[in-house]
């Protein structure tokens, strides 16, 4: 991995080049071991050269966001990990186009300066927009397919840039064709409507009160950790079952809202994982219910 951190730095800045860097930096649960390389990437061209050169050394390679909705394992991740660091926002009249790095709270207050309503509901997700379309991600009723009008991406194998149309995307509840293909998500256009920029505010405001209220979001996490189903909500199931502040190790079911694992300060990937199996067995022996991780699981 030596030569090619060494091939690597001749083209990106050294400071954004790290050996061995520890993924508990780069995740809301700061949980995480070693990526061989992390790499910080800022332009289109930057992220084309660096998997050019992966392609020709035979290294895999794993693009994260925000880090908000993973868990690394405690061994780390081999190969090169890509931060996309890609922020540009362009507004013109009513349509968005949006940079795969941008975070959501910083959309949602984009958004809001310019008068435009939809996106409100983003403003306490700690998410990236890249993220976000990957996962199909929302709240409070809405999720990011109903704004997008087409995702822009790069095809990892022979770095071609293609525009698909939201229709084409496969968007189901936390799902998209982005779950199945080898692509690299870069931005979108989103289209939202003209709104009274004051009521906008109130409504971020409120939605963020509610996350205030109901979520540990002073502690360690990837967010909601397992999907809902068709007839039943797995928090409401994880509650009944009494597993409220259960813990292993550093990794505790949060007492506050039972959807989520919190880290109480050093918790191991390892020591998730136990819990999810566990939180995933008392459902099934209860409720007959198969749980299904929506944080997705990285590394070795």
């Amino acid at each position: 991995m030596l030569k090619v951190y060494n091939e690597l730095i001749t083209k990106i800045d050294s400071d954004r080049v790290l050996l061995n860097e520890p993924m508990s930096k780069h995740t809301t649960f700061k949980i995480g071991g070693p990526a061989d390389i992390f790499v910080k990437v800022k332009s289109q061209e930057e992220l084309k050269s660096i998997l050019e050169l992966a392609k020709k050394n035979s290294v895999p390679v794993t693009v994260i966001g925000n880090g908000s909705n993973v868990l690394v394992k405690d061994s780390g991740i081999r190969g090169i990990v890509i931060k996309l660091e890609l922020k540009e926002i362009k507004i013109e009249n009513d349509i968005m186009y949006v940079e795969a790095g941008v975070g959501l709270p910083k959309l949602a207050r984009s958004a809001c300066d310019n008068s435009l309503e939809g996106l409100e509901g983003l403003a306490g997700i700690p998410g990236s927009f890249g993220g976000a379309i990957y996962m199909n991600s929302g709240a409070h009723g809405t999720e990011i397919s109903d704004k997008l009008i087409d995702i822009t991406y790069i095809i990892d194998e022979n770095l071609e840039i293609k525009t698909i149309k939201k229709e084409d995307a496969k968007f189901t509840y936390r799902k998209s064709i982005f779950q199945e293909k080898n692509w690299i998500i870069l931005g979108g256009k989103v289209k939202l409507e003209k709104g009274n920029q004051e009521e906008i505010k109130e409504k971020m405001k409120g939605f963020l009160e509610t996350r205030i209220q109901n979520q540990p979001l002073n502690m360690p996490s990837a967010g909601s950790v397992f999907k809902r189903g068709d007839n039943y909500i797995s928090a409401k199931l994880i509650d009944e079952c009494g597993l409220k502040g259960y813990q292993i190790g550093g990794a505790e079911v949060s007492k506050k809202h039972a959807g989520f694992i919190v880290n109480t300060g050093n918790a191991t990937a390892d020591d998730v994982l136990k819990v999810i199996d566990y939180i995933k067995q008392k459902v099934q022996e209860k409720y007959k219910v198969e749980l299904k991780t929506e944080v997705k699981i990285l590394g070795e």
